[in-house]
């Protein structure tokens, strides 16, 4: 391909770069650089033709879980201008070429972390009113299904989780999926999945989109972006359209709690890759404010094995407990 940037990639999969690279930009000069894939373990480049910035998106290693449908969802929600715009999709190689949105901080959204939430709500409001995204997973089956494999690696001791899978349990029985009600779902609303270009809001990175209930990209969102009831007030009512009722409240906790199980899963999953001489026998936990005092000090050090099993630890009590977690961006 010519390009140093690219030495990073696996050699069974750079003929798929290549020619998707060919395909767009045909034998237009190129530039490219090389940024983070982030947790999915995807390789992302940054390319410059024709005095344009575009950015390609090679898929990592397949996990048990992977969403099949990504790519329709990804496309549908490009075309509703959600997404950036797709100039090339290879579904089958795992490949996406598409616009590079020059990202401002949130932080300077108009109207501030209101103004924020504001428009995020509206995001998901127009997500939500897409041409339904296909069908997936039973939300929380996935949950379950992420939680056995937590069990299953024996990071902690035997029994301790007994109680989380109890409630799990009694939540699958009580609130049953309402296929009905599902709308089209990121299912992973978190801020480095949600860029600023200076004049609105995107959304980025849909390897877990697929149809689901509206509340769970909701829950998600309220976790990440509206830390105060104030604000989560606000995010709820301008996605709402009014102020929830109590039944949907009800749903919310319920739903709320399932999100909170999947990331404490994705989290711990991370955690029991790491060598340990004998299980977590300890379930305590800091709250989410001790939490992020821990990482402003240094005593913990965000995006070290650490703080992502501290975090998952966060999230695993409030599963239980419906306490506040950190945002995801600050593990």
């Amino acid at each position: 391909m010519g390009h140093a940037a690219f030495d990073a990639v696996p050699p069974a999969r750079r003929e798929a770069v290549a020619a998707a690279l060919a395909d767009t930009f045909a034998a237009a000069p190129i530039r490219a650089a090389a940024l983070s894939g982030g947790a999915s373990g995807a390789l992302v480049f940054r390319i410059e033709a024709g005095g344009r910035p575009y950015l390609l998106r090679a898929e990592g290693p397949h996990s048990p879980l992977r969403n099949p449908h990504q790519y329709a969802s990804m496309r549908i929600a490009s075309e509703a201008a959600i997404a950036p715009r797709i100039l090339h999709l290879d579904a089958a190689a795992g490949i996406v070429i598409t616009d590079f949105i020059e990202q401002r901080p949130l932080s300077d959204h108009p109207g501030g972390r209101r103004g924020l939430v504001e428009g995020l709500a509206a995001l998901l409001r127009r997500l939500q009113a897409t041409p339904i995204f296909p069908a997936f997973s039973d939300y929380a089956d996935l949950v379950a299904r992420l939680f056995a494999h937590v069990r299953r690696t024996e990071l902690f001791a035997d029994g301790l989780l007994d109680p989380h899978a109890a409630r799990l349990e009694t939540l699958q029985a009580s609130h049953p999926a309402d296929p009905a009600q599902a709308v089209s779902a990121h299912n992973d609303v978190n801020p480095r999945n949600v860029l600023f270009d200076g004049e609105r809001l995107w959304l980025i990175d849909w390897e877990s989109a697929y149809r689901n209930d509206p509340l769970v990209d909701v829950a998600i969102a309220l976790d990440n972006f509206a830390a105060t009831p104030e604000l989560e007030g606000v995010l709820l009512a301008a996605w709402h359209g009014c102020a929830p009722d109590e039944a949907l409240r009800a749903r919310l906790a319920a739903v709320r709690a399932l999100t909170r199980l999947y990331y404490a899963g994705v989290l711990l999953s991370a955690s029991a890759t790491l060598p340990r001489t004998h299980p977590d026998t300890d379930l305590a936990a800091p709250s989410a404010a001790e939490f992020l005092a821990a990482i402003r000090s240094g005593r913990l050090k965000a995006g070290t094995p650490d703080s992502v099993h501290a975090a998952g630890k966060v999230y695993l009590a409030s599963f239980l407990s419906g306490a506040a977690v950190p945002a995801l961006d600050a593990i």
